[in-house]
C-alpha cells in the first residue's frame, strides 16, 4: 500500500534525523510540487567539477525539474563570468542574468588555463563583455519571486551570500538583505565544509565572508561536504563525447589530461551533488542529518554541533558511490535540444 508522500518523508526524517522543527525546514528534505527556482552561484574555474554542476543544472531545467533564475560568479577572475555564459549559451539560455563579485572575493583560475580554452573556442567575443554585480542580480531577481520560493545553490565561495545579507534597501526592494532572504528564499544548498569536522576550500578561501554568511543566514541550509563528492567519480564518459560541439565534453577531455601531472580518468563530483540535492529530493540519494549547527571558525575550518538546532543539515552516503556517479554522469551527458 502506498503511503502518503508527506507521511513517508516524515518517517524517513524520524529514522535518519529526528523530528524536524518546523514545516519550513521540511522544504530541505522533500521535493515540492512546484518546480524549483534556482539561483546558481559558482566559482567555475579553480577546479572543473563546476563544469559538471552547471551541466547537471541545465539538464534538470530541460527536464522541467527546475527553473534557472540567474547564474552568478563568486570568483573575481575575469574568465569566470564568460565561462558561465559559454554554458548558458550552449544550453539555449542566453538571456540568463550573470553577475560577478566585488573586489573582495577570491580571484582564482586553474593553472592549466581551461577557462581560457573554453571561452576562446565557444565565445571569444565574451572577453569584451561587462557583467553586472552579483549582489545586484541577487536582489533584482529575488524581489520579483514569490515568497519562500527560491533555492540558492552555492558551489564556490560564500562571498556573494555574505554581501547579499549585508546589502541595504535599493531600487529593487525596500527590504535589506536579511529581510529579503527571509521573504523570498526557501533554502540554501551549499557545497562547503567537511563533516563532522575539517577545513574545505569553498569555506576557507574567503573565511571572513563565510563566517559572516553562516552567522547571518536566516533560513535552512543543507550542506554537501567535501567527503561526499570526493568519492563520486565522473567525467570519463563525458570526455568521450564530441569536444568540438560541447563545452562540457571539451572541458572534461582537456582537464582529465592536463589538470594533474599524471592525468585522470575521472574527477570527484563535489559540486554536482549540491545541484542534485537542491532540485531533487536528497533523501532519494543520501541520508540527511540534522538539524544541528555548522560551526565555522575564523580560519574557515568547521565542525558539526549536533546538539544545537540552527536549521542546518548535511548529507551522508547511503548508496555505493558508483550508483550516485551513474546518476550524475547520465545528467552530465545531456545535450541541449536544437
Amino acid at each position: 500500500m502506498k503511503m502518503n508522500r508527506i507521511l513517508y518523508v516524515t518517517l524517513l526524517i524520524w529514522v535518519h534525523t529526528g523530528c524536524i522543527r518546523s514545516t519550513e525546514d521540511k522544504a530541505i528534505l522533500s521535493r515540492q510540487n512546484n518546480v524549483a527556482r534556482i539561483i546558481f552561484d559558482t566559482d567555475i574555474g579553480p577546479d572543473y567539477d563546476d563544469i559538471g554542476a552547471i551541466t547537471v543544472l541545465h539538464a534538470l531545467a530541460d527536464s522541467g525539474e527546475c527553473k534557472i533564475l540567474a547564474t552568478v560568479s563568486s570568483d573575481g577572475h575575469p574568465s569566470i563570468a564568460p565561462t558561465i555564459e559559454v554554458f548558458n549559451r550552449y544550453f539555449n539560455r542566453d538571456s540568463l542574468p550573470i553577475g560577478t563579485p566585488t573586489a573582495s572575493a577570491p580571484n582564482f583560475t586553474a593553472p592549466n588555463g581551461w577557462n581560457d580554452t573554453l571561452v576562446n573556442r565557444f565565445g571569444p567575443e565574451l572577453w569584451q563583455k561587462k557583467y553586472p554585480n552579483a549582489v545586484d542580480i541577487y536582489r533584482q531577481v529575488l524581489a520579483t519571486q514569490p515568497d519562500n520560493s527560491v533555492t540558492i545553490v552555492t558551489v564556490g565561495f560564500l562571498s556573494n551570500i555574505s554581501e547579499l545579507l549585508d546589502s541595504p534597501a535599493d531600487e529593487y526592494s525596500s527590504l535589506d538583505g536579511i529581510d529579503l532572504v527571509k521573504a523570498k528564499v526557501k533554502q540554501w544548498v551549499a557545497m562547503a565544509g567537511v563533516f563532522p569536522e575539517g577545513s574545505e576550500f569553498n569555506a576557507n578561501q574567503h573565511a571572513s565572508a563565510s563566517v559572516n554568511a553562516i552567522a547571518k543566514w536566516p533560513k535552512p541550509i543543507l550542506f554537501s561536504g567535501f567527503e561526499i563528492g570526493a568519492k563520486i567519480l565522473t567525467g570519463g564518459a563525458v570526455a568521450l563525447e564530441n569536444p568540438n560541439s560541447s563545452p562540457t565534453a571539451r572541458g572534461y577531455a582537456y582537464n582529465l589530461k592536463t589538470y594533474t601531472e599524471q592525468g585522470e580518468t575521472a574527477r570527484p563530483s563535489w559540486d554536482q551533488t549540491a545541484v542534485l540535492c537542491a532540485i531533487r529530493n536528497p533523501e532519494k540519494y543520501f541520508y540527511v542529518n540534522g538539524p544541528g549547527k555548522f560551526v565555522l571558525r575564523d580560519d574557515g575550518s568547521n565542525m558539526w554541533d549536533p546538539e544545537t538546532d540552527a536549521g542546518h543539515y548535511f548529507i551522508s552516503h547511503k548508496f555505493p558511490h558508483r550508483h550516485i556517479a551513474q546518476v550524475i554522469e547520465k545528467l552530465m551527458l545531456h545535450k541541449p535540444s536544437k
